[in-house]
């Protein structure tokens, strides 16, 4: 494996919300915990720039055998169109995608293992770094179908509670 190479992985679901509802709900970093299988909790640095290009969060991760946090900078938010960060600052690009679908919206997560996450794997595991890589990968793989599934029934659920 070589510092340039770069992981990709996306996923859509269709979500009977609309964009905007539902950027809402992805970009609110605060309810993180409520979608994902690994990420707990989210807070913001700083509030005065929630959701806002440039600003930094810190997520809580926790799985059987660790628990950490990282930081995170925002780097695309245009309501109803696309919300996504950078943890580290270039190690992973996590983000979210919505396009009109008909009455609702599809929304696509997508995840992007940097050359600068590879490169930091590469210093901080040495020889083991590949099957690190390789279970960082699995981790990402298993865990968006799980989050747009949750997603798609916390923005559904929400919209019928919103019903007359």
């Amino acid at each position: 494996m070589t510092q340039t190479e770069i992981r990709h992985h996306q996923e859509s679901v269709t979500i009977q919300a609309s964009a905007e509802t539902v950027y809402d709900l992805v970009s609110d970093i605060t309810r993180t915990g409520e979608w994902s299988p690994v990420c707990t909790r989210c807070w913001w640095d700083d509030d005065a720039a929630a959701g806002q290009v440039g600003a930094w969060f810190t997520g809580r991760n926790e799985l059987p055998n660790r628990t950490w946090e990282t930081r995170s900078q925002v780097v695309a938010a245009e309501r109803g169109r696309e919300f996504a960060w950078v943890v580290g600052g270039d190690r992973v690009r996590w983000g979210y995608t919505l396009t009109p679908a008909g009455t609702g919206t599809t929304l696509s997560e997508s995840w992007d293992f940097l050359p600068g996450g590879i490169a930091m794997f590469e210093e901080k595991f040495g020889d083991d770094a590949p099957a690190q890589i390789i279970d960082r990968t699995r981790q990402a793989l298993d865990g968006i179908p799980q989050t747009l599934a949750a997603i798609k029934r916390i923005a559904e659920s929400s919209r019928e509670d919103d019903r007359p």
